[in-house]
């Protein structure tokens, strides 16, 4: 192969298995010029360009038929490539999920104290699982149930959307809530004192949060 001053300072085969300069042997190769256009040349002669241009013969498709390389400055395309990857990754967050537990008769300050925790949650960019769990004979009453979880997804629907539609697994019934962009909070109204005094608009005592 030909001698390279420079290229001979760098492996030829880096960690990440890319393979440049003398370590590509397939022959011929198609190569990418600066300008665009494509050529399929000798793997010899892709190299005398590399090494006329001071640059690198780097194969970025080693499938196609013939494998693709581009004569480029490979430290500096690791580089971009780097910066590529790590944007990617940013866009990627993970979203965390809460879960918040209610009963048919859960009273009304806890209902309120759950619903403010759900907007402090999608507030903060998380997402919320809402179950609606049925105990015993708790099951006669779902339309208790379903209409307190309706009152919480109208309390929540500045802060959150559902993502799910509502669904019954078991003695429980669930919702799943992600945060909703760019809309204005509301302040969570509170029921009259001269209405029942549980949430689901049955008496029951307090029950306790259960976060994820």
């Amino acid at each position: 192969m030909f001698p390279n001053p420079r290229l001979r300072q760098m492996p030829n085969r880096p960690a990440d298995g890319t393979r440049i300069n003398e370590a590509i042997h397939i022959s011929p190769v198609r190569v990418i010029k600066d300008d665009g256009t494509q050529e399929i040349i000798d793997t010899r002669k892709a190299l005398q360009m590399a090494k006329n241009a001071g640059l690198d013969l780097v194969e970025v498709s080693p499938n196609a038929k013939p494998p693709v390389c581009r004569i480029i400055n490979y430290s500096k395309y690791k580089f971009e490539q780097a910066k590529k990857a790590k944007a990617a990754k940013a866009k990627q967050h993970v979203v965390k999920l809460k879960e918040i537990k209610m009963h048919p008769k859960t009273a009304e300050n806890d209902y309120l104290y759950r619903i403010k925790q759900m907007r402090g949650f999608l507030e903060s960019g998380m997402k919320v699982r809402l179950i609606m769990q049925f105990r015993g004979r708790e099951m006669a009453h779902m339309d208790y149930g379903r209409r307190l979880m309706e009152r919480a997804k109208e309390d929540l629907g500045d802060v959150g959307e559902l993502e799910t539609d509502s669904r019954m697994e078991g003695n429980t019934l669930l919702y799943i809530y992600g945060p909703r962009r760019g809309a204005a909070p509301k302040a969570v109204q509170q029921k009259p004192a001269t209405e029942p005094k549980a949430a689901g608009e049955a008496k029951q005592q307090t029950q306790e949060v259960n976060n994820a």
